[in-house]
């Protein structure tokens, strides 16, 4: 497991660190545009995915926090079971272990996620993510693709 946790580390770093930039270079709000499809913006997010429950009362900070924990510790005990042979699952639960922590850690100081990433199509605007959610999204992307390779070959 530990020969693995350098890519965890190497997320949080390169989330916290952009992050910082982006609050520092960024006005909220206003879009900086890189390429046509793609802007620098700096939001902050209360909620979780899609600003879910961004609106309540400030309790989803902690329950987002404890959620996140909870992910984290069972990742830790995942990643302790795997085989010296399973890389791909390795690196998928790195991946997503580092984007937990990297928002855990905002949520913690913050009480927000820093978001500056954003993709857009004409008039139609992804919301805005950062370093931690697309470690997220890559390594549960590797997760799903491992685990459909894996059944597809037990089926042949």
């Amino acid at each position: 497991m530990l020969k693995w946790l350098w890519v965890s580390v190497l997320v949080v770093i390169l989330d916290q660190v952009t992050k910082q930039l982006a609050e520092s270079r960024l006005t909220g709000g206003e879009p900086v545009e890189i390429y046509s499809w793609f802007n620098l913006i700096l939001a902050y997010n209360r909620g979780a995915a899609f600003s879910f429950l961004s609106d309540a009362a400030g309790w989803q900070r902690w329950f987002f926090i404890i959620v996140g924990g909870v992910a984290v510790v069972v990742i830790l005990f995942w990643m302790r079971r795997l085989s010296s042979s399973e890389h791909l699952t390795a690196t998928s639960l790195a991946l997503i272990l580092g984007g937990a922590v990297g928002n855990i850690i905002d949520r913690f100081l913050y009480g927000h996620v820093v978001d500056f990433i954003q993709w857009h199509y004409q008039d139609w605007y992804w919301p805005a993510f950062n370093i931690a959610d697309s470690a997220i999204t890559v390594g549960v992307t590797f997760l799903i693709a491992g685990s459909l390779v894996s059944r597809r070959g037990d089926d042949a």
